[in-house]
């Protein structure tokens, strides 16, 4: 039986979970590559710990360039995560004409253009499932199974971790230190986990979906993003007095050839299937103009997911391996290049908000709030007022009707500059769709 060797950099949790996978199911991957995939070397600085996976002599070292230079090896696997190092392995096996596997999703966004053309210009795959969403063969969907669709939105809850912490602050009530606290305690969250929860981690998974939908690099910086880390217990319950849940979602949308691309927490009806993806899972919506609605639902982390996905790129590669195909499609799937898309500003936006004001408690306040929404566009369908806080400010709460973000911002700002207000205006963005 041909064999196909793999060399690993990197035995950390999403490593060792890629191992398990290919020792484990070894008869059943050769069953279905007709070739046996066989690990040759794996390469961490880390010779000692217990992953709990028994290897032959010989397979674990701590020097990635001998990895990658070894001629035996057909595919090199990137597990280390990070920017620089991981960005100077994967250029260096390319460039060797070794077929590559990451799960690395901010080397991705960051570095996806000079990536790929290597990959192009070297004549070799690289495959990049494991990036989004775990086990959840988004990617692969997108290139194949809708590849004869365009695609006209995805959204998604991306990131297991933020959602956790939602999940506890909507079901038990609990304020957002606490759910962080509760989210490190479980292994669900860094400690601190910030590009978590600023919405870091989603948009670069983001960046990732766009690309491989559009067929163009989508840098990072260019899509929008704010985290949950301003949410309240009284912000969820005032979500769900109007019926909706909360949610950090990812958002892009093909408007007439602008793509509109965004982070943030929103507002989702409570009949939505977004709004009762709950816990540390995931679940990315994809529509085409041909296929309509799909959905993709699973963990989106974790080592045996993300081993998965990672050994599921390995065996589409060993299957091209076995065919004598150089390969078997670009990258991003696109094999014209396409024009550079262009990226919709987020005060171009149109939406319904909600915003929660503490405001001082004199006669007149509800009608100057009302007064300079009004005098931007912006035209209120629900309100709530309850009685003094603790703080002496009065909450008023408004639900409105779409409205362009570039007005709210200037509302807001009006309103920030008055005496009526005692503390940060909070806004957020409300999910019809």
């Amino acid at each position: 039986m041909q064999q196909v060797n793999v060399g690993i950099i990197g035995f950390g949790t999403v490593g060792a979970g890629t191992v398990e996978a290919l020792m484990n199911n070894h008869e059943t991957i050769s069953s279905r590559v007709g070739s046996e995939i066989i690990i040759r070397r794996i390469a961490d600085l880390d010779l000692d710990s217990d992953r709990g996976i028994s290897l032959p002599p010989g397979i674990l070292i701590n020097d990635a360039d001998a990895l990658i230079n070894d001629p035996e090896i057909h595919i090199v696997v990137e597990l280390i995560g990070g920017l620089k190092k991981a960005r100077e392995f994967i250029l260096a096996a390319l460039k060797k004409g070794k077929h590559v596997v990451t799960a690395n999703k901010a080397l991705l966004a960051e570095y996806g253009s000079e990536i790929y053309r290597t990959a192009e210009e070297n004549g070799v795959s690289i495959g990049f499932e494991a990036s989004v969403g775990g086990a959840i063969p988004v990617i692969r969907s997108i290139k194949e199974g809708l590849s004869a669709n365009n695609i006209k939105t995805i959204m998604g809850i991306v990131n297991g971790t933020s959602n956790y912490i939602l999940t506890r602050m909507t079901q038990d009530g609990l304020p957002y230190d606490q759910a962080v606290e509760g989210a490190v305690r479980l292994g669900y969250a860094e400690d601190p986990p910030t590009l978590d929860v600023d919405g870091t981690d989603a948009a670069h998974k983001l960046a990732i979906l766009i690309s491989v939908a559009f067929g163009v690099p989508v840098p990072f910086k260019s899509i929008y993003r704010e985290g949950i880390d301003r949410l309240t217990p009284d912000d969820i319950s005032f979500a769900r007095d109007f019926g909706y849940n909360l949610k950090l979602l990812a958002i892009a949308r093909n408007r007439d050839g602008r793509i509109e691309a965004r982070v943030h927490p929103a507002m989702v009806p409570r009949d939505h299937i977004m709004a009762n993806v709950n816990e540390a899972y995931n679940a990315i919506y994809v529509e085409g103009d041909f296929s309509g609605p799909s959905l993709y639902y699973g963990i989106g982390a974790g080592r045996r997911p993300t081993g998965s996905a990672v050994a599921s790129d390995i065996i589409s590669m060993a299957r091209q391996i076995n065919s004598g195909a150089v390969t078997l499609m670009p990258p991003l799937a696109h094999a014209r290049a396409r024009n550079n898309i262009i990226m919709q500003g987020i005060e171009d936006l149109n939406t319904p908000y909600y915003f929660r004001f503490s405001a001082v408690d004199k006669p007149g306040v509800l009608s100057k709030i009302s007064g300079v929404l009004g005098e931007n566009d912006i035209s209120i369908s629900s309100v709530i007022q309850k009685g003094r806080g603790e703080t002496g400010a009065v909450p008023v709460v408004m639900l409105t009707h779409e409205a362009k973000e570039k007005n709210v911002i200037k509302a807001l700002d009006e309103l920030a500059r008055l005496d009526i207000l005692m503390d940060r205006t909070m806004m957020i963005r409300v999910e019809e769709g």
